[in-house]
């Protein structure tokens, strides 16, 4: 998903902070950077462009970082950059707010305004995903979002699970995109950053209606991920979960899942953690029945007659296939 820009392994010592002030600038914007120049800095950084979003997941030592107001005067994209922490200990500070941050918690600032970060490792590398999004495809008040900056928000609990998870997605997934898939995911990446947003301003009122549905949709089809080994994951019971009549959870898939059905989804999802695990070298001594039941299907014919149907072979001929 995202590419290879750089990795200062490739580089001397003395020429890493230069280059990586360089690579930051152009992928992200331009700061200033301060390092022990004892410290043998070492990151890397992989980035996509998702249709005008910029994602970048990087690794880095320890270092502290500044944008300032003359290089916010000498360009300044206008973005709302909000970050990931996956590894390590993350400082930031701006306007009046700082926020110190550990792993899978999340932050929104400005490039708009002069911030100051710090980076502390005692060993190995810090690690992060962070996305920018240009501030005109935000539909909030700005206000109401500068109220959030720097400030230390989770990432382990509703909406803010769900861009978590996404980020993560993003920064590990290795298959190919395409440059429609990209807008597309772009696409659900502003939406969701949104919903993360509005909600933490407590301005969930002001976001558009449709993009307030897609996040929903995400939720649901989340809550259904998580409980794929539940036999009795049903329609009704995911409509219940998220206090919706089941109508309106037919209508939600309906008008913003390509038309497929929830109990269409609930399958395919199941059906394919139970492919995942037949060609799982590592399970290949757990009987197939068992790989049925523990993805909600109790009883192994239908499994069977229902793998057939989704991939043309049988659960036994793709696992010695795949094996």
């Amino acid at each position: 998903m995202l590419g290879d820009v750089f990795d200062t392994e490739n580089l001397p010592v003395r020429d890493r902070v230069e280059a990586w002030r360089e690579i930051t600038a152009n992928a992200l914007v331009p700061n200033e950077f301060r390092v022990d120049p004892a410290s043998g800095f070492r990151a890397s950084l992989r980035a996509a462009n998702l249709g005008g979003v910029q994602v970048a997941a990087m690794t880095y030592g320890s270092h502290r970082t500044r944008r300032t107001p003359r290089l916010i005067r000498r360009s300044d994209p206008e973005m709302y950059a909000v970050g990931l922490v996956l590894r390590g200990v993350q400082g930031i500070l701006q306007g009046r707010c700082h926020a110190c941050l550990d792993a899978g918690e999340l932050v929104v600032y400005s490039t708009s305004h002069p911030f100051e970060a710090a980076v502390d490792v005692r060993d190995g590398v810090a690690a992060s995903v962070v996305v920018q999004v240009p501030r005109a495809l935000v539909p909030l008040p700005p206000s109401r979002v500068d109220r959030l900056l720097a400030a230390r928000l989770p990432g382990h609990e509703g909406v803010g699970r769900l861009l978590a998870g996404f980020l993560v997605h993003l920064s590990t997934d290795t298959g190919p995109c395409r440059p429609a898939d990209g807008r597309r995911l772009g696409g659900v990446l502003v939406d969701l950053l949104t919903a993360w947003l509005a909600h933490h301003a407590d301005a969930v009122d002001r976001t558009p209606a449709e993009m307030r549905r897609g996040v929903q949709l995400l939720e649901v089809q989340h809550f259904i991920r998580r409980h794929l080994g539940d036999p009795e994951l049903t329609p009704a019971a995911v409509a219940a979960a998220h206090h919706l009549s089941l109508r309106s959870l037919h209508r939600l898939f309906r008008e913003h899942a390509g038309g497929t059905t929830v109990a269409a989804y609930i399958r395919a999802q199941r059906l394919a953690a139970a492919r995942r695990d037949l060609a799982d070298p590592r399970l290949a001594s757990r009987p197939v029945h068992a790989t049925a039941a523990r993805w909600g299907f109790p009883r192994a014919a239908d499994f069977t007659r229902a793998f057939r149907t989704a991939y043309g072979t049988t659960p036994s001929e793709y696992r010695a296939s795949a094996q």
